[in-house]
């Protein structure tokens, strides 16, 4: 990068650079006077912004803005192939991966199935080189790469803890031989946490310090965000709600072994064809499941998803009996955390709708001292892998748009 010039600190320049780039990123290509206007620069100082932006590969030169009265003016977007990030989503089943540019566009995906006989630093490699061929790149390209994972790694051990169903993932060496497998840096989040991230930056939290994710899929868990952070506790765990005891359920004893407690037995996935037909609801027949949940997670989606479809008689019966299990537990949540709002995601919560969700909102007001706005999740495909896009995406962009080195 050219010196400072006399007069301007190279603080302050690296600041305007920064603004610059978060300006584009948010509204896109932008001439040079609007850039000006927006960031409270002159034009001539906006001028050698783009220049400097420009000499370091930054930003690109996207067209004019012809069309309006007047000569046409250049106008400047973050160039995408500045830096490259990976994200993957691990489940019980498979490992997805994807590939987003610096712009957040996701360039390439990949899934491999878990195979028997390969462990987790296949399974991941595999997946990740995938989603980078897929994206016309090679793994040396990515900048930084983020794993989501039911259950979290301790930060005092470095072993997964609160998923003992997931194949591979318990080995005291995995993160060792996961750097030593994958040319860039890779950081690891719960899967439950990225989902809340994805909301935070793109989806219903947006604007909001203080919220609880509830999430329902595989299994139950929580998001927690206080000022604006996640709260991951002192073993990771924060946010394991299927492990909390609950009435209406005898109490599970030994849960790190048996890997579920009350909250998992009374309101899981598992529970809903039985709550259906005590009902009087009938199950749809069933194809053998080829999207990305297992059969008895889409059992209780189509299940739910009947119901909320036509919300009267037996449907409604099944809605406010499975809204007041979820909402046994969300109290106690709501009742030591006092959130904001409550953002509802996960594919089981999410076929439920607004019936189930106007359902749980009244339960929960009964049962909780505070009443927190109860919001669906807006971020409708991939979630998780989504929010572990966006981890990468921001740790690249402000080492990237660091333009003070």
């Amino acid at each position: 990068m050219p010196a400072a010039t006399p007069g301007t600190p190279s603080l302050l320049r690296a600041m305007n650079d920064r603004a610059a780039l978060e300006l584009l990123l948010t509204h896109g290509p932008l001439s040079r006077t609007r850039i000006g206007h927006l960031t409270g620069l002159s034009k001539p100082t906006a001028s050698q912004l783009l220049a400097r932006l420009e000499a370091a590969g930054l930003v690109v030169a996207t067209g004019t803005d012809g069309g309006r009265p007047g000569p046409s003016a250049q106008l400047y977007a973050v160039n995408p192939r500045a830096a490259h990030v990976g994200g993957l989503d691990v489940t019980p089943g498979r490992v997805l991966a994807a590939v987003a540019d610096l712009t957040g566009t996701v360039t390439g995906t990949h899934e491999v199935p878990y195979t028997e006989g390969k462990g987790a630093v296949e399974h991941v490699v595999e997946a990740l080189g995938g989603a980078v061929k897929a994206a016309g790149l090679h793994l040396s390209d990515l900048h930084r790469a983020v794993i989501a994972t039911p259950g979290a790694f301790d930060p005092q051990t470095g072993r997964l803890r609160y998923a003992s169903h997931l194949p591979g993932w318990h080995s005291p060496t995995l993160l060792d031989e996961l750097a030593a497998a994958l040319p860039m840096p890779v950081e690891y989040e719960n899967d439950v946490n990225l989902a809340a991230v994805a909301e935070q930056r793109l989806g219903a939290a947006r604007g909001h310090e203080d919220f609880v994710l509830l999430w329902n899929e595989e299994g139950l868990g929580a998001a927690l965000v206080l000022g604006g952070r996640l709260h991951r506790g002192w073993t990771g765990g924060a946010g394991e709600v299927g492990f909390l005891p609950v009435p209406g359920h005898p109490l599970v004893r030994q849960v790190t072994r048996a890997n579920t407690g009350g909250y998992q037995e009374l309101a899981g996935v598992q529970v809903v064809p039985a709550l259906a037909a005590e009902q009087g609801v009938e199950a749809t027949p069933l194809a053998a499941s080829e999207g990305p949940h297992s059969a008895e997670v889409a059992a209780a989606v189509a299940l739910l998803g009947q119901a909320a479809a036509t919300p009267e008689g037996a449907h409604l019966r099944f809605l406010q009996s499975y809204a007041t299990l979820l909402a046994t537990g969300l109290a106690s949540l709501v009742a030591v955390l006092d959130p904001e709002i409550v953002v509802l995601s996960g594919a089981v919560i999410a076929a439920g709708g607004e019936p189930l969700r106007g359902l749980l909102e009244a339960e929960l007001a009964e049962l909780a001292p505070s009443r927190p706005r109860l919001v669906s999740g807006e971020v409708p495909e991939r979630p998780v892998l989504r929010g572990a896009l966006e981890n990468a995406l921001a740790a690249t962009r402000a080492a990237v748009f660091d333009t003070s080195r």
